[in-house]
């Protein structure tokens, strides 16, 4: 297989993304400054701005490499859950256990979900950033809901509900996990949620 090696460009503007996205996850996007970013990756403003026009072309370069990133983890996820089982229920329910291990083994829990970070400052974004949060999560409604109508067809609700709820709790579980591990200081509580919801659909589907 052949590895292809980033050119010096690739790996300057990844680097700028990496720094902006550990120093907006920590404390805010209006509190993270071009001039900052500059300094830490060791370049000059026209360097920066040779990949980016602005900071809002920035944010909006890390929202789409965060999406796509999440997407492909969640992805091969799903692979590895449908290689062991091809039962739509049994299939999620080893995809949400691989989910709460993943998390799990990040030493330092969850660095922050970037989507919740905009969504908190998002009157700083242009419109098409903006929409860009609002269809990250419409995609996962829509993703996770394909899975769970699959499973409804099989398995039948044991209580009347929304599967688009369903979907969107899972978001919440996530997003609602990460700040929690952040607040107790325990990066654990993430997975253990995870965990929940997992039972949660047993005992939806299930009884």
């Amino acid at each position: 297989m052949t590895v292809r090696v980033q050119s010096k460009g690739e790996q300057t503007r990844k680097r700028i993304m990496d720094l902006a996205q550990d120093a907006v996850l920590q404390k805010g996007f209006a509190a993270t400054s071009i001039d900052e970013i500059i300094a830490e990756a060791g370049i000059t403003k026209s360097g920066f701005f040779y990949h980016f026009r602005d900071k809002n072309d920035l944010a909006k370069a890390m929202l789409q490499r965060y999406l796509d990133d999440e997407w492909t983890v969640f992805d091969g996820l799903f692979k590895q859950a449908d290689e062991l089982s091809e039962d739509p229920l049994h299939s999620f329910l080893i995809f949400l256990k691989l989910f709460a291990d993943l998390m799990a083994d990040l030493p330092n829990g969850h660095p922050g979900c970037l989507v919740a970070s905009y969504v908190y400052s998002e009157h700083l974004f242009s419109r098409d950033v903006r929409t860009m949060t609002t269809e990250g999560h419409l995609i996962w409604r829509k993703r996770f809901g394909e899975r769970l109508r699959r499973i409804a067809e099989r398995y039948p609700p044991k209580t009347q509900l929304d599967l688009d709820d369903l979907a969107d709790m899972l978001s919440a579980v996530a997003d609602g996990g990460i700040i929690l591990a952040k607040s107790l200081h325990n990066p654990m509580l993430l997975p253990k949620q995870i965990l929940l919801y997992r039972s949660l659909i047993k005992a939806t589907f299930l009884g």
